[in-house]
């Protein structure tokens, strides 16, 4: 096995645990996909992906560092990202508990799509931690076709394990503790999904104040 072919293996494993660390996304997906089926779990997941292509870009291209040392530009990226976790938070509340649970036809296929963008946009941080994970990699190897590589197993590999979480949710007992939990569990989603938005907005606050 080549050093390069052993790097992008030990690249996707570190990927691989960050994908599924708790957070907006992994929230998102599992409530999308235990709700309105596998089809906007899998569309979901699909946007979600391509959240991750932009942030991959961002982190491979040295632009992450750039908006970091931008304070106006972090500053109306957090509020926005604040902004769209506390709607996301305010939709779940608002929608019926339990009333998509089980369709499988969804919604306008571009929505789940844009949600799961937007979500996976609306964390501010991933491309200055997809930077940090990728540095080192980087200098592993000089081979000029090797930061693609990089950015093909953040974004496929991505969304193919999204893809398939949303589908392992779809098993009965699963469906059938949602159905059962249902609008304590929108509770709980809708809960943690605020407290992110405003864990931005208290860190935002500080930065300030600092």
């Amino acid at each position: 096995m080549s050093p390069e072919v052993a790097a992008l293996a030990g690249f996707a494993l570190v990927m691989a645990l960050g994908q599924f660390s708790p957070g907006p996304d992994m929230l998102w997906l599992t409530r999308v996909s235990l709700r309105d089926g596998a089809r906007d779990g899998v569309v979901t997941a699909l946007g979600i992906a391509t959240g991750l292509a932009v942030h991959a870009t961002l982190a491979l291209t040295g632009l992450a560092l750039f908006l970091h040392r931008h304070p106006a530009l972090q500053i109306a990226f957090t509020v926005a990202a604040a902004g769209y976790l506390g709607w996301l938070a305010a939709r779940i509340l608002r929608d019926p508990a339990g009333g998509g649970a089980g369709k499988t036809g969804g919604g306008p296929r571009g929505r789940p799509f844009l949600r799961g963008l937007f979500c996976n946009l609306a964390n501010p941080k991933v491309a200055l931690f997809l930077a940090a994970i990728c540095t080192p990699f980087l200098e592993s190897s000089p081979a000029p076709w090797f930061a693609v590589a990089l950015w093909a197993v953040i974004v496929v590999q991505g969304g193919v394990l999204w893809s398939l979480w949303a589908l392992l949710l779809q098993t009965p007992r699963a469906r059938a503790i949602y159905q059962r939990h249902a609008r304590r569990a929108d509770v709980v989603f809708a809960s943690v999904l605020a407290a992110l938005a405003a864990w931005l907005v208290i860190r935002l606050v500080a930065a300030g104040l600092g």
